[in-house]
């Protein structure tokens, strides 16, 4: 039995319901209910009907600008209203491509799309395409709107293109500070606002060049070229950060470690991390920034202030951080798709509680660097599988006017993946 289509999802420009296409004015002229944000809204009202169209229809769509929900803060509340509407025509009006860091996507985490009917207006990011001349596959595109502006941190390297999404006027100017703090201050960024509409404005500058911005509109975009000063510090998103790009007490997992444990984790796009005594969160950050969709728990009874500083400026900030002492603060978290623990590897009960809570066909990677958890990890390979590897790293450092090899601390590493 097919669903019926019940909902719909228009995407709406700056240019508002004129340059819509028939499909889409159809759904908003026979939608019951319609749903948006006082700008979108605002539009229905100044919208001018074709002159072949009857006065019952002109009627119709005055009735339904009765019928109106405006998104409420926080946004579940209005969510639950629409579904509460199921088997009337509700059709909500949307910036856009609805399924572009849109609303389109949160409601398809709650009604099946064999309910919806998306129809999607050019995207803001393809219109700066279009403006700038760059090309849709050679940009980064992220939204700052209700999101951390430290996600940015994440995005910079040399010779980048951006795309942004600002949250309001002062956007540009977060973004214009944080380029200057990572001493990309010669960075080109583009300010447009309310692109495709009578009012749009394009104005570039340059990150160092914040103070003599003009006061912006609410409603506007950024489009950055990333360009490094010579003393700039490139920090990659391949696993192996350099180890002074975190904030720590010395209890780090160091960078050549750091990188094959990361290659034995395996991340992929979209999948959950359990780091069980995370230290200072290096392990956690560099999954999550191995991809935008990567999540992370770090799980740490001492060092959060550490993990919440580096999370922020290595722009993963949305790392979840508990603090505790596993395995007890372990219950109730939602089911990992690789583990990896870095500390209390001795500890009862820890192991058993990470391999119960592990999907199948998760990994899990553990280290240690003593005798007892090297003993512990044998004794877990010869009960499940999975492998031992010893990581011997050694370091030139000074030795008079001369260099030497100073070894690191040896570190025992189990690997398996759950059947």
């Amino acid at each position: 039995m097919t669903a019926e289509k019940w909902l719909s999802v228009v995407g709406i420009g700056e240019d508002g319901l004129s340059e819509l296409s028939a499909a889409a004015r159809s759904q908003i002229d026979r939608a019951e209910i319609l749903v948006g944000g006082d700008r979108h809204l605002a539009m229905l009202k100044d919208a001018i009907l074709p002159d072949d169209l009857r006065s019952p229809l002109r009627s119709q769509l005055e009735s339904q600008l009765r019928s109106q929900l405006i998104w409420t803060s926080p946004i579940e509340e209005t969510i639950q209203k629409i579904i509460s509407y199921r088997g009337k025509s509700v059709c909500v009006l949307a910036s856009g491509d609805p399924l572009w860091f849109g609303i389109g996507t949160t409601l398809l985490k709650r009604i099946p799309i064999a309910e919806i009917t998306i129809i999607p207006s050019p995207s803001t990011f393809s219109l700066i395409c279009a403006r700038l001349g760059w090309s849709m596959n050679e940009v980064e595109t992220l939204s700052l709107c209700g999101r951390p502006d430290a996600l940015l941190n994440a995005y910079i390297y040399p010779n980048a293109k951006l795309l942004i999404l600002s949250s309001g006027k002062e956007t540009p100017a977060i973004v214009a500070k944080a380029l200057c703090d990572r001493n990309f201050t010669n960075s080109k960024i583009t300010i447009l606002e309310h692109l495709n509409g009578t009012k749009e404005r394009i104005i570039s500058s340059l990150a160092n060049q914040s103070r003599d911005f003009p006061e912006f509109a609410d409603l506007n975009a950024i489009a950055i070229e990333c360009i490094p000063n010579p003393e700039a510090q490139i920090l990659s998103r391949i696993a192996g950060l350099p180890d002074d790009a975190y904030h720590h007490d010395g209890q780090l997992t160091k960078r050549e470690v750091r990188a094959m444990t990361l290659s034995a984790l395996a991340p992929n796009a979209g999948e959950l991390l359990w780091d069980v005594g995370a230290g200072c969160g290096s392990i956690s950050i560099e999954w999550m920034r191995s991809h935008p969709r990567c999540q992370a728990i770090a799980i740490e009874k001492s060092r959060i202030h550490f993990i919440a500083e580096n999370a922020i400026a290595l722009g993963t900030p949305n790392l979840k951080i508990i603090e505790g002492k596993a395995p007890e603060i372990l219950k109730n978290l939602p089911t990992p798709d690789a583990i990896f623990i870095g500390g209390g590897a001795t500890v009862t009960d820890l192991f058993e509680t990470c391999w119960e809570n592990l999907r199948s066909q998760g990994r899990l990677v553990a280290n240690v660097v003593t005798l007892e958890g090297e003993q512990k990890l044998f004794q877990w390979q010869q009960k499940y599988g999975g492998t031992l590897t010893q990581i011997s790293i050694k370091r030139a450092e000074p030795i008079g006017s001369f260099l030497g090899w100073q070894p690191m601390r040896p570190v025992t590493q189990w690997k398996i993946i759950k059947p």
